[in-house]
């Protein structure tokens, strides 16, 4: 996987090239408007809500703009020459991202200024987590991942061994943009960026921020209220399970079949009992999926327990949200007031 990302960088700085030579060297970065990328949703969203009216015209893109779940998102050299010559670059900073690091390290802009979420929660990220019941198989795809690669060259090695020192041997949870809590934060260090690079509209930036800041605060208000006044607080997916922020927003007991990160898509026998036992011991109303068409999983969860009459609710954990979406009105503050409709539902 690195030597294809190296392949693809090197295709996107040759196109680069031959384009600046047509256009007096624009790969220099020369351009009249803000240039500011953005892998995922919920952040391309943040940028849009701080800039308002974008008096200065600036240039937005988002990356994973076709429903391409960012797991198994792969840049392409337009993608990559996007990166290497933005003013602001925001991205997760999890294992999916593990393409960035090279990408920042060709970056022709030496002026950007990056945003890593992650980097930017600091000790509020949580490790991934297996819980009773959750399928472990995902911990040992990823230590197959590793061995494959340690066939590439020794350069790639030392690469391995820097963002190992950064994150250690933990692998964190990367789904940080679905605690409203959390978006606070990275809103407001979106905006820092935003009236640096463009210090002539920063008090204008500044009043948006606020202004977002304060709506996702009386959600998050939304939220504790719906959860004080629940009748259950356990959530139990038959899916994926992203949501961990959420969860631990609220004081929410969870259980699921696979960690948020997980690529697995059939659940274990021992998987599907436990849970099926599970809804029936705690009287659960409601089994949750995640966004997509398949539950099947959920489905047969629900076939074995003693009632089979539990509903199947879908929370939208904004992995998959297109252009074509976003055109059609969805922001993230609706996508949090639509979980929030569904979770009081779940929990009566």
């Amino acid at each position: 996987m690195k030597r294809l990302i190296s392949s693809i960088i090197a295709v996107a700085m040759t196109a680069g090239c031959f384009s600046a030579c047509s256009v007096n060297n624009v790969a220099a970065k020369t351009h009249d408007n803000i240039e500011i990328v953005t892998t995922i949703f919920p952040e391309y969203d943040w940028v849009m809500n701080v800039l308002g009216n974008n008096p200065a015209n600036a240039d937005v893109t988002l990356l994973l703009d076709s429903g391409v779940d960012l797991h198994s998102f792969q840049p392409t050299a337009g993608d990559i020459l996007k990166v290497s010559t933005c003013d602001l670059f925001v991205y997760v900073g999890g294992e999916s991202d593990g393409w960035v690091d090279d990408v920042l390290k060709e970056a022709t802009n030496k002026d950007m200024i990056v945003i890593n979420l992650l980097d930017v929660l600091g000790d509020s990220v949580k490790e991934e987590e297996v819980v009773e019941g959750m399928e472990a198989e995902h911990d040992h795809d990823h230590e197959h991942e590793d061995h494959d690669e340690d066939h590439d060259h020794d350069e790639d090695h030392d690469h391995d061994e820097e963002h190992e020192h950064h994150h250690g041997d933990v692998e964190y949870d990367e789904h940080v943009w679905l605690s409203l809590r959390n978006a606070s934060v990275l809103v407001s260090s979106i905006s820092d960026a935003i009236r640096k690079i463009d210090a002539g509209n920063a008090e204008l930036y500044k009043a948006n921020t606020e202004s977002y800041i304060e709506k996702l605060k009386a959600l998050d208000d939304e939220y504790k209220t719906v959860v004080e006044n629940a009748s259950f607080k356990t959530l139990l997916f038959g899916d994926r399970f992203p949501f961990r922020y959420m969860t631990d927003d609220y004081g929410l007991d969870y259980y699921a079949a696979f960690v948020g990160c997980s690529a697995e898509s059939e659940a274990s026998f021992e998987t599907i009992t436990f849970l099926s036992k599970k809804m029936d011991e705690l009287s659960l109303p409601a089994i949750i999926t995640i966004e997509g068409k398949d539950h099947r999983i959920a489905e047969t969860i629900v076939e074995n327990t003693e009632t089979k009459d539990q509903v199947i609710l879908t929370l939208d954990s904004m992995q998959s949200t297109t252009m074509d979406d976003i055109k059609n009105g969805k922001t993230y503050i609706s996508v949090m007031e639509s979980n929030l409709a569904v979770l009081k539902e779940a929990l009566k």
